[in-house]
């Protein structure tokens, strides 16, 4: 909106990268009393500790993001339409972390669905260029109404993954923080769209006051309302990039970490299989519970293999 107002560009940046972590820190002051507290989680490693905890914060810095992204972000029916889903999905997340009974888990699918299905069709309708995937040099075009079907399931998927590894202090945000980076250097790569960058640096900088209080050991959670928005914009970055593809490489530590458990549960659920009887999930149970790493490791060994792989993927692609 700025953006009208004020002829220099450097300004704008300049402007929203102070105003995104003063925001988002001066909600947290005002409005964080107001959270509800978490009650523990029971068959996560050592999920009776973060009972007590503030639960919920995702509500403050997503609007936090929103606010800023209008402000200082060139405004466009398509974003303020994603803006909108986004504020959707945190709300949806939220009514779940306040609710003294947590919604069940087909409950939780629907309203992904209803998101995922309203990202999808959005960014068909806007980006009619962009509905293709890329593989070993090779690029197919995808029919609009095939590539909403294949885009409700993978912003489903990503909402997903994001809410599943959201298991210990500071490890989901920096994990998705560095896919983030990754998909707004491939936009840039790809599409010389710097749009996406300001997105992406005003979310990440939002994020900064949160972190500060979820860093170990923390007082602070996101909760759904912060896991199922950051998702939901992985998703919408990962669209972006005109190959949806780009997301296995670009987001495999998180997509790893956070379907495991989902893909263990469908098995066995559906098709009366377990083949994964020996490996815990959420994937960072498994290397703190089965290996024995600290929360530390988990972060900075998770993030590592994601560095590389993103670093390598950057390099090789066209």
């Amino acid at each position: 909106m700025l953006t009208y107002l004020i002829g220099s560009n450097k300004i704008i940046y300049a402007l929203g990268a102070v105003a995104a972590p003063l925001l988002c820190t001066l909600f947290l002051k005002l409005f964080a009393g107001k959270l509800p507290k978490d009650q523990g989680r029971e068959f996560a490693v050592d999920g009776k500790k973060s009972a007590g905890k503030i639960r919920g914060a995702g509500i403050l810095f997503i609007i936090s993001f929103i606010i800023c992204a209008l402000l200082f972000v060139k405004v466009s029916v398509e974003y303020v339409l994603y803006y909108v889903l986004l504020f959707a999905g945190m709300l949806t997340g939220y009514l779940d972390d306040r609710s003294e009974k947590p919604w069940g888990e087909y409950k939780k699918a629907i309203f992904d669905f209803i998101i995922s299905f309203g990202t999808a069709f959005t960014f068909v309708h806007f980006n009619k260029e962009l509905l293709g995937i890329g593989l070993f040099g090779l690029h197919i075009n995808i029919h609009p109404v095939i590539y909403i079907i294949l885009g409700t399931a993978l912003v489903w998927l990503l909402i997903n993954a994001v809410n599943c590894s959201d298991g210990i202090d500071g490890f989901s945000s920096v994990l998705t923080g560095i896919s983030y980076i990754s998909a707004a250097a491939a936009i840039i790569i790809r599409k010389g769209d710097f749009n996406q960058v300001l997105l992406v640096a005003i979310m990440i900088l939002t994020l900064l006051p949160y972190l500060w209080k979820n860093s170990e050991p923390s007082t602070m959670m996101m909760g759904d309302a912060g896991s199922r928005a950051l998702g939901l914009f992985l998703a919408i970055l990962m669209m972006k990039t005109g190959n949806a593809l780009l997301t296995i490489p670009l987001c495999f530590m998180v997509c790893v970490d956070g379907l495991l458990g989902i893909l263990k549960v469908s098995l066995i659920r559906f098709l009366k299989l377990n083949v994964m009887k020996k490996i815990r999930t959420p994937l960072h149970d498994h290397c703190r519970k089965n290996l024995g790493w600290s929360n530390s490791q988990v972060r900075y060994r998770f993030s590592i293999i994601q560095i590389v792989i993103s670093v390598i993927t950057l390099i090789l692609i066209k």
